[in-house]
């Protein structure tokens, strides 16, 4: 994929759907969450009309503060899974990203105070409406030894979600999925939160 990448909420729709573009343009993935599920159902397709199915997250448990998240292709193999690391999640966003048990990611919060100041004005009728605007969270993907690889920070717009992500260091393809898979999940678990 080329780098940024660039990805919008669907506002009406049924169910969050995300659109993800590259830095040409082009549509690398389209995410459709399946609405009204008590467990949590993903699936990312290569296409928007949702006819070839590349990758399926789905929750280990229903509805729950501490369900693991599993990545798998469209084979149905196992690529790995995504957790929130529990009470330390409730300040300042963490996420740990595995892969055969280990973690050998994790996906932190910048800068916290901007969440909560955008969850904050976003709620006050008129002025929500330039939340979007004018703040930016950004979320950092860093590899077991604590580089970052990917960032991923809220970009302005009104009345949508728009976010980029960048690449910062080479990776082997398979753990640059499963970066984006988890920063995907993340985006429609912390956009529920606010």
């Amino acid at each position: 994929m080329k780098y940024p990448l660039s990805l919008a909420f669907r506002i009406l729709s049924w169910g969050p759907q995300i659109s993800v573009h590259d830095a040409d343009g082009s549509l690398a993935l389209y995410v459709k969450q399946k609405a009204l599920k008590l467990k949590e159902a993903v699936t990312v397709f290569a296409d928007e009309a949702q006819t070839e199915p590349l990758y399926r997250i789905a929750a280990d448990r229903v509805i729950d503060f501490a369900a693991r998240y599993s990545f798998r292709d469209a084979r149905d193999e196992a690529l790995g899974s995504i957790k929130r690391q529990g009470m330390k999640s409730i300040w300042k966003a963490r996420y740990d990203i595995f892969d055969d048990g280990q973690v050998t990611m994790t996906i932190a919060e910048e800068n916290p105070w901007v969440k909560v100041l955008d969850a904050t004005f976003s709620s006050i009728p008129l002025v929500g409406i330039f939340s979007g605007y004018l703040l930016h969270p950004a979320y950092v993907v860093s590899d077991v030894d604590g580089a970052p690889v990917m960032r991923l920070v809220k970009q302005p717009a009104f009345f949508e979600g728009k976010f980029t992500i960048e690449k910062l260091a080479d990776m082997k393809e398979a753990d640059e999925t499963r970066a984006l898979l988890g920063l995907l999940m993340m985006i429609l678990l912390e956009r529920g939160r606010g």
